[in-house]
């Protein structure tokens, strides 16, 4: 089928799927394309978060005055259909260039507020472990008390690829933590946690971010069991994210009413370390919001949301996902 976004997975990954049918396997859902991403919802955009308006330099997002992201590459090992930067991913020439870091590198020697970065892409683990390695050691010469946060689909889709030299590398560096996405209890397999467990070992801390997906992960059991799951190798669930408004991705997205429901009641079936923050990355200077704190009703056809100064917002609300089947275990 064609489609503006390309296919590609990991023989691995592609594995874990019971049946190659995205309608009936949550692991199919995540990687095979669906002739629905050809539509565009009236909200939606090739760049939901608006990368492009803090983008001081090709590759660098600089949203929030004491973080800086990095886009380390546009390739990943997996394309999932959700992505929100598919307007970036395999859109350019790989990996980052040595004059885009230069240039990068000497920004953010001009920048000391910024004490964070978030190395992501594109996967920054589909680079040659070397060059990464390369790119961490340059990084820290600028600022040895950085926190990085290598974030990462890596050991879920591709766990061979946490192998002991790249577990050491990255447990060499203070500070460094890393972020994966396990969307479904399916994907903590035994290589899965064998990575996640080599990591550890090497003492990075790892944190969990999912993202809450129609027929995927859109109901009390699955989330109960991906959180306990994830909870019981040590890595927190930290974020469970609202799906963001990018273009061909409607059919994957649950709305908020559904997603509050389904945190109210995890709250009466999970503990407080399993429980992560249910957010919507609101596009433009919004940032992060918590939807349990920021929801204050809907209007019309929008939610009101409020941040924590109490600006108000406006975001689009869309049908209920009932009307569509729900995942399987």
């Amino acid at each position: 089928m064609s489609t503006p976004f390309p296919e590609r997975v990991t023989e691995y990954y592609a594995a874990l799927a019971r049946r190659r049918d995205p309608a009936c396997d949550p692991i199919a859902a995540q990687f095979v394309p669906q002739p629905s991403e050809t539509d565009r919802a009236p909200a939606e955009t090739d760049d939901p978060l608006q990368d492009h308006r803090y983008a001081p330099l090709d590759r660098l997002v600089h949203r929030y005055t004491d973080r800086a992201l990095i886009l380390t590459t546009d390739r990943c090992a997996v394309y999932c259909r959700h992505c929100f930067r598919r307007h970036f991913t395999e859109r350019g020439s790989g990996a980052i260039s040595e004059e885009q870091l230069n240039a990068i590198l000497e920004y953010l020697a001009r920048q000391p507020q910024v004490t964070e970065l978030l190395l992501s892409g594109g996967d920054p683990l589909t680079i040659e472990p070397e060059r990464f390695e390369a790119i961490l050691e340059r990084l820290y010469r600028v600022n040895a008390s950085y926190i990085v946060r290598v974030c990462t689909r890596v050991p879920v889709v591709m766990p061979s690829r946490v192998d002991e030299r790249l577990a050491a590398a990255l447990g060499r560096r203070e500070g460094l933590w890393l972020v994966t996405q396990v969307n479904h209890p399916r994907e903590l397999t035994p290589d899965c946690a064998a990575a996640l467990r080599r990591l550890q070992r090497h003492g990075v801390p790892v944190l969990n971010q999912s993202v809450l997906l129609r027929g995927v992960n859109d109901d009390l059991e699955t989330l109960t069991a991906l959180f306990k799951g994830l909870l019981q190798l040590r890595v927190k669930p930290y974020y469970l994210f609202q799906a963001d408004l990018a273009a061909g991705t409607r059919h994957l997205r649950v709305s908020i009413e559904e997603g509050l429901e389904l945190m109210r009641r995890l709250r009466m079936r999970v503990s407080g370390p399993a429980l992560p923050v249910y957010a919507l990355d609101q596009p433009g200077a919004g940032g992060k919001l918590n939807l349990e704190i920021a929801f204050h009703g809907i209007e019309g056809e929008s939610y009101i949301l409020r941040d924590g100064e109490g600006r108000e917002y406006r975001y689009p609300r869309e049908l209920p996902s009932a009307v569509y089947p729900s995942s399987e275990l």
